[in-house]
């Protein structure tokens, strides 16, 4: 284990609308508010998109499975914004629940809000970290100490 220490810095409370996309809005904050590592939560639901539910085999470099869904999932999550010399890298997972159906997962693409998400980030400062393509995985890891 590698570790960094920091503080809280500036706290930003979000309110994303009806067909938002997700990741590009919170990519967008971090742009304007030049934010270079923070961690949010949120809630709400997601209408549309892809997420990967881990690897189709657990091996290195790992081959993603991708599901996609659609009609409005209720959701809550995680994410960290890490910046490297490309802008904000942004990893987000949550957990979804419609009808009887829940699917837990790494969010990608284009996914969209359905009415509402409420988030919170909270920016993290002096930490030494950012994200970087690993060459041995082909994933965009956390780098502590960079």
């Amino acid at each position: 284990m590698k570790y960094t220490k920091g503080s809280i810095g500036r706290i930003f409370l979000l309110k994303f609308e009806d067909d938002d996309i997700l990741l590009k809005e919170i990519e967008r904050l971090a742009r304007k508010e030049r934010i270079r590592a923070a961690s949010f939560v949120f809630i709400g639901a997601l209408k549309k998109g892809d997420i990967v539910t881990g690897p189709k085999v657990p091996v290195i470099p790992p081959d993603p499975n991708w599901k996609s869904f659609k009609d409005g999932w209720e959701a809550m999550g995680i994410g960290t914004i890490f910046t490297n010399k490309s802008g904000p890298q942004i990893h987000i997972h949550t957990s979804m629940g419609k009808k009887d159906d829940v699917i837990t997962g790494c969010v990608r693409k284009d996914s969209k809000v359905f009415l509402v998400i409420e988030a919170i980030v909270f920016e993290l400062k002096g930490v030494k970290a950012s994200k970087d393509i690993d060459p041995r995985t082909g994933l965009n890891l956390l780098k502590i100490g960079a």
